[in-house]
């Protein structure tokens, strides 16, 4: 209950802040933008314990903005009735319900070299180009395979942001009183693998989660330390707080958990040539199972990602990445395992590519996004046509397809979730 009442506050606190300001400052200060969204979208083929019907939302989100000389202050929040939704419950965490309040923060600078974000925002860290190794940050990858705007991936955060500003040099802090875990799959809406069951399932087992809800207690502290040299953007993080999606068992209350994490990482990105290099490391020091040796706790790993993006031609672009997870204490892992169960790999390797074309004066946007991993032996196809009507009126088309070897891999365990969708949006 605790955990929902977050959710709940920060809603509250953010209607009450623009009722407050609306009283006291000149209706022409504000600034108010927004769409309206419809979209619907279908399996590719049926799902057991899954509706066929994937999406069927009407979205209206409104963006209130004011720039003052002391303070920025902007509310974002979506009003959403989807009939496909089986989780109608207003939850602002985990993104249900008739209310998702994207932000509600203000923006003040108390002097030139420091800058303070209080309240709900999104979060962006890293170089990754839709893989994430140093943004520890909420993902909502529930709405990111249904077929929502990829600006939905990020979920917000209610945080306090400060930066501080010396020279070329910038460090940046992000604390979150409350831990914000990740809109994972639970299997409402889309089927996932439970290895506990050793199949894929749906709403017949839905994913019973201990939920950290302890303010000032399960907490979270972000850093990140960069600056620009030669061109290149260089930066080091470092992170405590807990594993984001739920990777921890425990068999007492047959829940899946959040384990302990810190993370420290580096990242690059600069020219290379006629077009632009990105690269990151990071090392997941999984605090409560260092040595491997319990099947039920994820292990460390070592993360790295390289990506390379360049124009091919006008309005053509190219990106390709390459990503590996390198699990710590290995041998330890297999040994721990019980008889019978797949082990993971050693070294988890993924590929992507993103191809993006405008055409018809940049009004039609083609893109194709791929991910592909030869050691799971599976992947992710996320294609979208866009066309722009008028400077308001958009009609879109997409597709996610997922493919795999074998139903406990990443993207294997989602093949029954392949969809197309549609729609229409209106921007004002």
């Amino acid at each position: 209950m605790a955990w929902r009442a977050r959710g709940w506050l920060a809603a509250a606190l953010g209607w009450l802040f623009c009722l407050v300001l609306l009283s006291a400052v000149p209706v022409r200060a504000w600034e108010l933008h927004g769409f309206a969204d419809l979209r619907s979208g279908l399996r590719l083929r049926d799902a057991d314990h899954q509706r066929r019907a994937l999406l069927n939302e009407a979205r209206l989100q409104s963006q209130l903005s004011h720039y003052g000389t002391l303070a920025l202050w902007q509310l974002r929040a979506d009003l959403v009735a989807d009939e496909a939704a089986p989780e109608t419950e207003l939850d602002l965490e985990r993104g249900s319900g008739p209310l998702d309040l994207r932000e509600a923060y203000v923006l003040l600078t108390p002097a030139a070299a420091v800058d303070v974000k209080l309240g709900r925002q999104i979060l962006t860290w890293g170089t990754g180009d839709l893989l994430f190794i140093n943004d520890l940050f909420p993902k909502d990858w529930q709405a990111f395979f249904l077929g929502r705007d990829e600006d939905y991936l990020k979920a917000p955060s209610d945080a306090a942001l400060i930066s501080l500003f010396w020279g070329a040099v910038t460090l940046d802090i992000a604390y979150m009183p409350g831990f914000e875990a990740d809109r994972y799959i639970s299997g409402e809406r889309l089927s996932y693998f439970n290895p506990q069951l050793g199949r894929r399932v749906g709403r017949d087992a839905i994913l019973q989660v201990d939920r950290r809800s302890r303010l000032l207690v399960e907490d979270e502290i972000a850093l990140r330390l960069s600056r620009t040299l030669a061109g290149y953007e260089l930066a080091l993080y470092g992170y405590d707080g807990y594993w984001k999606n739920p990777l921890g068992f425990a068999p007492a209350r047959e829940r899946m958990t959040f384990p302990r994490l810190r993370v420290y990482g580096a990242s690059l990105r600069g020219p290379l040539g006629a077009g632009l290099l990105h690269a990151e490391i990071g090392y997941y020091d999984s605090l409560a199972d260092r040595t491997g040796r319990d099947p039920l706790l994820p292990n460390s790993e070592y993360r790295l990602l390289l990506g390379y993006e360049r124009e091919l031609a006008r309005d053509f672009t190219a990106a390709l990445q390459y990503y590996l997870e390198r699990l710590d204490a290995y041998g330890a892992y297999r040994r721990s395992l019980p008889a019978g169960q797949r082990p993971r790999d050693e070294n988890r390797q993924l590929l992507t590519l993103r191809l993006t074309r405008q055409l018809l004066g940049q009004n039609l946007l083609l893109s194709l996004f791929t991910y592909y991993s030869p050691t799971d032996a599976d992947g992710y196809v996320r294609g979208l046509v866009n066309y722009k009507a008028t400077d308001a009126l958009a009609l879109f088309a997409g597709v996610n397809l997922f493919a795999g070897r074998h139903a406990a891999t990443f993207f294997g365990q989602f093949e029954d979730n392949s969809n197309l969708y549609g729609g229409v949006r209106y921007s004002f």
